[in-house]
């Protein structure tokens, strides 16, 4: 999970919510079409994390070569136990890169995907003509980003870490609320670098349940570079996750059956000179 700030991710936290977060992947992954390389495409995955969304690219391609990236020691640690050889004669591999800076390799490639990443990587827009350029005619990159850095979740979260009393210890920890941009603009960009261009947007109305859900929930991902900045001074960690806290019960309040958490992603799908 790539961030220009570098915060210290917690796998396991991130995991607490992996079939809620596994879902966008997986409607992501339902809309990419077939790749030009048959039997044995190339694929890469920037931003794998712990690589647990990352075994269902080889459930779909079973013989394809695939490299998983990410800039987490922490993620890549518990993503190399599923490295290896794929069911159907394929490789699943994993290496450490920045989104930001990653340059395809010599040859091309079937499929560039990233999940849920590129929200941490300012101007990552900047990077979709190299990639482009990388795929072979036919080829895809596909793209999920959140979409939500106006919802309650994340405008608490900076008014919290941009107030008198944490503005000097938080004060630009955290990314803006311009992070992701329009769908429009990722279309025209895409069809601009001559990709037939698939754009749209889905609100998931997650219903999560336990104690504070939303905020074990963001604890996993936007609020670790908060967690990060604190994490040599507990005792203004705990304060501020407690004010945080209290503020998320008020907007997201429990009911019967548990706490519902809208959550808006974006999605792009674009095959390289050919019909999406």
């Amino acid at each position: 999970m790539p961030s220009t700030a570098s915060p210290t991710w917690d796998p396991d936290q991130y995991l607490r919510h992996s079939g809620h977060r596994a879902r966008p992947f997986r409607d992501l992954l339902a809309q990419v079409p077939a790749l030009p390389t048959a039997p044995a495409p190339r694929i890469t995955d920037l931003g794998c994390g712990p690589g647990n969304v990352t075994l269902l690219l080889a459930e779909r391609w079973p013989e394809a070569h695939i490299t998983g990236y990410d800039n987490s020691p922490e993620m890549l640690r518990q993503a190399q136990a599923l490295a290896g050889p794929t069911a159907g004669g394929g490789r699943l591999e994993f290496a450490g890169a920045d989104a930001g800076a990653w340059a395809p390799g010599p040859g091309t490639y079937d499929l560039i995907l990233s999940n849920a990443t590129l929200q941490w990587v300012p101007g990552h827009v900047d990077r979709f003509p190299d990639w482009v350029a990388a795929l072979r005619p036919g080829g895809v990159l596909a793209v999920q980003m959140p979409a939500n850095f106006d919802a309650p979740s994340h405008a608490l979260m900076r008014e919290l870490c941009g107030s008198s009393r944490w503005r000097g210890r938080l004060d630009g920890v955290l990314r803006h609320a311009d992070a992701v941009l329009e769908p429009t603009a990722y279309l025209e960009l895409l069809t601009g670098l001559g990709c037939a261009a698939d754009v749209w947007s889905t609100t998931y109305q997650h219903l999560l349940t336990g104690a504070d859900p939303v905020l074990d929930w963001v604890k996993g991902t936007g609020l670790r570079p908060v967690l990060t900045a604190l994490a040599d001074d507990p005792e203004a960690r705990d304060a501020f996750l407690g004010e945080y806290r209290d503020l998320l019960r008020v907007a997201y309040p429990a009911g019967a059956h548990g706490t519902v958490f809208p959550f808006r992603r974006l999605f792009a799908v674009a095959r390289k000179g050919g019909a999406a």
